[in-house]
């Protein structure tokens, strides 16, 4: 059995990046509704820290099971990995929310474990059939949201079409803390999962979890502990990333608000109940990209939002490199 203590430390670094997780991707779930003022953001985030939390209680721990079983084969996995996966993870969400880029902390997460494990085992560690369906809602989760931003935009206009403009910026006010909840519900439980995943392939390699477990129900204390830290980062708040969210790419009004943290919680609700570990980042950028375009294509500003691709394009690589190097340096010191 290795040391409890490195194994209690690699928990609090788990731990530390899901509070990182929280804080960066805060932009996530209040950027919408701090633009378009219908929240203070002192109020934003703690609607939003409740519904992170509350979301342990409502789904089974499928994405946590994913990230502990297919992305990497769980018998490569070391205390060395898992330490330089997190190393690398921490480290990108770092550098991006200091740039101000609403990058993905999952493939930051998925990048560094990668990284490590391939220059510990080699390539042939790498699941390609998880990898593979995580690489493909790269591209899919932002078009789902983006899709869904266009059409939900299309219906609640069509639907008010006849209404003042006043009363209908009132109505979709108190209907945006409504769509605002359901999006931070399902940030919580997508994201909050993935650190799950992590603290279980910890247990595993240290002979405290079976094989068996890492596809199972996560341990009740590991839940509560994931979902409480994700909520207090979010607490937090990453200010400079609600700015680029909520108001560099496109002007929102309540309307459209609503139309993009629905289409958002649509989609990462719908993906994490089939287990697969998305960008919450990505799906809502899609999802106020569709509703911005609906209107016209001009009201997006392609230039910001070229600049957030770039970031989400060079999230695994950099992030796998550098767990990788840190890694490799873990190894010198061995």
């Amino acid at each position: 059995m290795a040391d409890l203590a490195l194994i209690s430390f690699l928990v609090l670094m788990a731990l530390t990046f899901d509070f990182i997780n929280g804080f960066h991707d805060a932009a996530n779930s209040i950027a919408t509704v701090v633009s378009t003022r219908v929240l203070k953001p002192q109020y934003a985030v703690l609607w939003a820290a409740f519904f992170n939390f509350i979301a342990a209680f409502f789904f089974e721990t499928r994405v946590a099971s994913t990230i502990g079983k297919g992305v990497v084969d769980p018998g490569a996995i070391t205390l060395g990995v898992v330490a330089a996966g997190l190393f690398g993870a921490i480290a990108w969400n770092l550098i991006t929310w200091w740039l101000g880029l609403p990058s993905s902390s999952s493939h930051a997460l998925i990048g560094g474990l990668g990284g490590a494990a391939v220059v510990h085992a080699g390539w042939g560690v790498l699941q390609g059939g998880g990898i593979f369906t995580i690489a493909l809602f790269i591209v899919l989760a932002p078009l789902f949201g983006f899709l869904l931003g266009f059409i939900y935009t299309i219906g609640v206009t069509w639907i008010v079409r006849y209404n003042a403009p006043a009363k209908v910026d009132g109505i979709f006010r108190k209907l945006q803390l409504a769509s605002a909840a359901a999006y931070s519900l399902s940030h919580g439980l997508n994201d909050a999962q993935k650190t799950m995943g992590i603290i279980m392939l910890i247990l595993f390699s240290t002979g405290h979890m079976t094989a068996a477990d890492l596809g199972k129900h996560a341990p009740w204390w590991i839940i509560l502990s994931c979902h409480g830290v994700i909520a207090l980062g979010t607490m937090s708040g990453g200010w400079r990333i609600v700015k680029t969210m909520g108001m560099r790419i496109t002007k929102l009004a309540p309307v459209g608000g609503f139309a993009a943290e629905t289409a958002g919680a649509t989609t990462i609700i719908g993906v994490s109940l089939l287990g697969i570990p998305v960008s919450t980042t990505h799906t809502i950028t899609g999802a106020i990209v569709g509703v911005g375009a609906m209107h016209r294509l001009t009201a997006v500003r392609w230039g910001v939002a070229g600049t957030i691709v770039w970031a989400w394009i060079l999230t695994i690589p950099l992030s796998a490199l550098i767990a990788a190097t840190f890694y490799a340096v873990l190894m010198i010191f061995d």
